[in-house]
């Protein structure tokens, strides 16, 4: 069986997290454990635990096992469990991990409800527009064409789309299931190239910046807090970042402490990335020799920032949006009422 193709639902890995802290804190064993979950357990979820529930029988460390499900539990949280079954803290770190995901699965709600109003109001747009050159459109084109006026180019502009939609409707649905199909085929098999052309985009760019900032703190004073050194932890955090920048700036800051210099050197050479004021937080964090406590700290902060600036941006684009699809909408109906407009100044001057 791939092992790699398995995924389950964050719901199911929440439940997993929380019954897995809860039953061994109780003195409860890991396999007793796993056996308890998967009673209940359907589909991909099923099949997961049984796979685990075999490894742990064979003899294996948990860490190993969830290695084999890249697209269930990545290597940050693969690292920070090897490091607690080595301390012998499972149990607690389990919870911590169930805590930092389900602070994941909120701050990426927060995102996802900021751009859902944008992208209903843009579908309802489209609907509006395919309603007027599909249903309007042909029955007043029918009528301009036959009494021969001489039409703006807005109006020709409209018939000619709604003429093409109507005599070409097979190819471009079959175009639009092709293209489709195209995105889906690139978003699994060139995911990250994917998800970081599309948040390069230039409204979003910078706010997908202070998220990547805002996950890779987060996730290092997990490691940190594990007895991860900060360089292999730097090395793990690459794969949870999506901004190109980001990554630059962690490869340079693996290079800066591998010749033994602080991370807030590194930090400091990147100021239009990061912040002054995270990297004298993190700065005074090495010098105090609590740098996981910084990073928790410059977390929580950046996770305020984010919040903010998705109230404002949800804020200032709802109204520009409306006025933005008022003004198509009604240039599209401008373009249809003026030549009716011309043939009713035409008969009153007859």
């Amino acid at each position: 069986m791939k092992t790699e193709n398995i995924s389950i639902s964050s719901s199911e890995k929440m439940g997993l997290l929380i019954s897995l802290s809860t039953m061994l804190a109780s003195g409860i064993t890991i396999i007793e454990s796993v056996d308890s979950i998967l009673e209940d357990a359907k589909g991909n979820f099923k099949k997961f635990l049984t796979i685990l529930k075999t490894d742990i029988q064979q003899g294996k460390r948990v860490y190993t096992s969830l290695a084999k499900f890249p697209n269930i539990f990545d290597k940050v949280t693969v690292n920070i469990i090897k490091a607690a079954e080595e301390a012998g803290t499972l149990d607690t770190t389990l919870k911590q991990v169930r805590i930092n995901l389900q602070k994941d699965r909120e701050f990426m709600d927060k995102v996802k409800s900021a751009l859902m109003y944008p992208l209903f109001i843009f579908c309802v747009f489209i609907g509006v527009l395919l309603m007027i050159l599909i249903v309007v459109i042909p029955k007043i084109s029918t009528v301009f064409l036959q009494l021969k006026l001489n039409l703006p180019l807005p109006t020709k502009i409209l018939i000619f789309l709604s003429q093409f939609i109507l005599k070409s409707t097979v190819p471009l649905l079959i175009g639009l299931a092709g293209f489709v199909i195209i995105m889906i085929f690139l978003y699994k098999t060139k995911k990250r190239q994917f998800i970081q052309f599309f948040f390069s985009l230039p409204l979003i760019s910078g706010l997908i910046q202070k998220i990547d900032l805002t996950r890779l703190t987060r996730n290092l004073h997990m490691l940190l807090n594990s007895g991860i050194s900060i360089t292999y932890s730097l090395e793990l955090v690459e794969e949870i970042v999506i901004n190109k920048y980001i990554l630059e700036m962690i490869s340079y800051s693996r290079k800066i402490i591998a010749s033994g210099k602080n991370f807030s050197e590194a930090l400091k050479k990147h100021k239009k990335i990061v912040p002054s004021l995270i990297t004298k937080i993190i700065e005074a964090g090495e010098k105090s020799g609590t740098l996981e406590k910084s990073f928790f700290e410059v977390s929580q902060y950046l996770d305020y920032e984010v919040s903010q600036t998705l109230k404002a941006f949800t804020a200032l684009l709802e109204p520009v949006m409306i006025v933005f699809i008022g003004i198509l909408v009604g240039g599209m109906m401008l373009s249809i009422i003026a030549p009716i407009y011309g043939l009713i100044g035409q008969v009153g001057g007859q």
